[in-house]
């Protein structure tokens, strides 16, 4: 059975096969982790996105990781949580973790790491898409050797700690 985990910190530091990257619909970079990616990972990444036409909602696209620790980034992008109604933007993040857990088994990726999509400026309140992320992620561990949630502010950590102990480490 796989590992989860949840951890405080940078995912661009992380070393494991894949990173998922909270990207905008574009895929050329933005704010946020998607900046900060794009940023440690060099030049050669936004080349390689500029060739994947962009992503849908929910949608998951995959490329190298160049000057990363991690081999791979897959990009998904998340919904807007005022543009849709509740029940909706549940929906969307759920299907950006599906198809990147999928993405990810499918090339025989064994070990990935997230972000907390959407929660940033894209307003999806921080408890609630949390827990979106830790239940999809239950549903897929046994396909992979260690599946970890990166939070990087204090904030969603504490409600990490609170709603997720068993899976907090540090």
């Amino acid at each position: 059975m796989g590992k989860i985990k949840i951890i405080k910190g940078d995912i661009t530091k992380l070393s494991c096969d894949v990173i998922v990257n909270a990207a905008n619909s574009s895929l050329l970079g933005g704010g946020g982790v998607d900046g900060a990616i794009h940023y440690a990972a060099g030049p050669e990444l936004l080349a390689e996105c500029r060739t994947l036409n962009g992503c849908k909602t929910g949608q998951a696209k995959i490329t190298k990781g160049y000057k990363l620790p991690a081999r791979f980034v897959i990009h998904t992008v998340g919904p807007i949580y005022y543009e849709h109604s509740p029940a909706q933007a549940e929906t969307l993040l759920t299907s950006c973790y599906e198809n990147s857990l999928n993405l990810a088994k499918e090339k025989g990726l064994k070990t990935i790491a997230f972000p907390l999509i959407s929660a940033g400026v894209y307003g999806y309140p921080q408890r609630e898409a949390i827990k979106v992320a830790i239940e999809t992620i239950k549903l897929h561990q046994n396909d992979f050797d260690e599946i970890t949630l990166v939070l990087f502010g204090e904030r969603e950590f504490g409600f990490a700690k609170e709603d997720y102990s068993e899976f907090v480490r540090g």
